[in-house]
């Protein structure tokens, strides 16, 4: 009898197979135990019929808690109401262990206590679908980099000098030197890319942000080619295409996982299919501060009507409760009040999420009108922005103040720098940021000293620019922003197996 993963189960359709995994749910009939195993590569539900058992086989298949390990022998018959489209008939079963009453129950649980438990929290159904589907990003994201004649090169996670900044640089002892975690390997890059053409690096990297909002991590995966020979038109053309194949990846092999944490991807064949808009920083301002209109729209008309349009909901859905409610008060069967329950629990949930945009959407407008040219985009600048459209958004062209020492300036208008953000749909924000880089010698020299930078940890730098220099570009994507966009994810922390940020360490 062949031992099988369970995502191959269509293979052996009315075949015997053997299964190892954990018990992830059960529930009872009468002279029947269903069994939801999972082994890591997917679900099945798996009967045990007390009829066509032994008495010791259905004895362990009651006793089972919760996360117990077991093994089980089987035959694979297709049933499309259930999880995968197929179930297992259990002819045998052996217990591996039984576990201890496990923490994280069907109920509702505060996600203090998820965190604190993320180890076992990764088991769940939802989360196990999240990580398959970061997997899938990534192995994406190797093949359209290998197809285009890439070359994966690593950068140093320890560096003796800032990329970004030195207000988040996470500090450390590299023996008896001062040394930094690495906030980016894009330095290293642009060295690799002299010497390979086109390579990309995906590594960790580390922001020392005491920030707890819904996009920001301290430890991350960051993604970054660097392109000899490439402008910043170039560049954007690449990041364009990169995108695109990722999500008609992830759409493609990700079907059952999709479907697990309940994500709509139709949008994402709108955006395989049309033109990524692109804004100057300048015509982006005028968007966003209610100057120029978007199909008839300002930022400031729409988030009006967002507004009137979250009150109607949260009444309607208040009147809902209202009435399970009552219903509930009747005299009615357990099962249609656990059905109401559910429907209550639902519709307060949602209420929830609605206040929040009621709350913060006069924020967003006061913030969009009072803006001032020159600045960064905040979060809630990029969310209103991006409310405007329904394709991802790059913005190119900004004042050279608020990007890095190494942008280059654009010729035609020595005040902004030849840069470029991303700006994914459904108020998802920044998920790429790139440009091209600075090629003159002085110019680089003057930004670095702009930025009270230490020369002497650039000098290396500055050989690339004395030694064969000519025009290059790139771009970072952080993996876990792709991911919470991809899977429409409230917080940045379901992305990555154990994220480390703000105030969060362990485990």
């Amino acid at each position: 009898m062949e031992k099988v993963l369970i995502q191959n189960l269509k293979n052996f359709e009315n075949q015997e197979v053997s299964i190892s995994g954990w018990l992830t749910n059960k529930r009872s009939g009468k002279g029947l135990e269903f069994l939801i195993i999972r082994d890591g590569s997917g679900f099945t539900q798996c009967i045990v019929d007390e009829t066509k058992v032994n008495e010791k086989v259905f004895q362990l298949a009651k006793e089972l808690s919760q996360e117990s390990s077991l093994k089980l022998k089987g035959k694979v018959v297709k049933d499309e109401r259930q999880i995968g489209g197929y179930e297992i008939q259990v002819q045998s079963l052996e217990i591996i262990h039984i576990s201890n009453s496990f923490p994280i129950t069907n109920k509702p649980h505060g996600v203090e206590f998820l965190m604190d438990n993320r180890h076992l929290w990764l088991r769940s159904k939802r989360q196990w679908a999240i990580m398959r589907i970061r997997n899938r990003i990534i192995f994406a994201i190797h093949n359209f980099f290998q197809n285009e004649g890439f070359v994966q090169m690593d950068a140093p996670v320890f560096t003796g000098n800032a990329v970004e900044g030195t207000t988040t640089l996470f500090e450390t002892t590299f023996y008896e030197e001062k040394a930094y975690l690495t906030q980016s390997g894009q330095l290293y890059g642009e060295a690799m890319a002299m010497a390979m053409g086109r390579i990309y690096t995906f590594g960790p990297t580390f922001r020392a942000e005491k920030s707890k909002t819904r996009r920001h991590l301290s430890e991350f995966w960051m993604i970054e080619p660097e392109m000899a020979f490439f402008n910043n038109d170039m560049n954007m053309d690449l990041i364009e295409n990169f995108i695109k194949y990722i999500l008609k990846d992830v759409k493609e092999h990700c079907t059952q996982e999709f479907e697990v944490i309940e994500r709509d991807t139709t949008s994402f064949d709108k955006i395989v299919n049309e033109r990524f808009p692109r804004l100057t920083y300048d015509y982006a301002v005028k968007i966003l501060t209610g100057k120029e209109k978007v199909d008839g729209k300002t930022t400031i008309e729409t988030l009006e009507g967002d507004y009137n349009e979250v009150m109607h909901e949260i009444e309607d859905k208040l009147k809902q409760v209202q009435e399970a409610e009552n219903e509930m008060k009747q005299s009615i069967k357990a099962g249609k009040k656990n059905f109401l329950q559910n429907k209550v629990d639902t519709l307060k949930n949602e209420i929830k999420d609605l206040e929040d945009k009621k709350r913060v959407i006069p924020e967003w407008i006061n913030s969009a009108k009072t803006f001032e040219y020159g600045s960064d985009l905040g979060g809630s600048d990029e969310t209103v922005l991006t409310r405007m459209f329904d394709l991802p958004l790059m913005v190119y062209n900004w004042p050279h103040e608020v990007k890095a020492f190494y942008m280059k300036r654009d010729e035609k208008d020595p005040r902004l720098a030849k840069g470029v953000d991303v700006l994914a749909p459904e108020g998802y924000g920044e998920i790429v940021g790139g440009g091209e880089r600075e090629t003159n010698e002085d110019l680089l020299i003057e930004k670095i000293n702009e930025h009270q930078l230490p020369m002497k940890a650039f000098e290396w730098y500055l050989d690339l620019r004395r030694y064969g220099s000519v025009p290059h570009a790139g771009f970072g994507l952080g993996l876990e922003r792709m991911v919470a966009w991809v899977c429409k994810l409230k917080h940045i922390r379901e992305t990555i197996p154990f994220p480390r940020m703000y105030g969060r360490l362990f485990p």
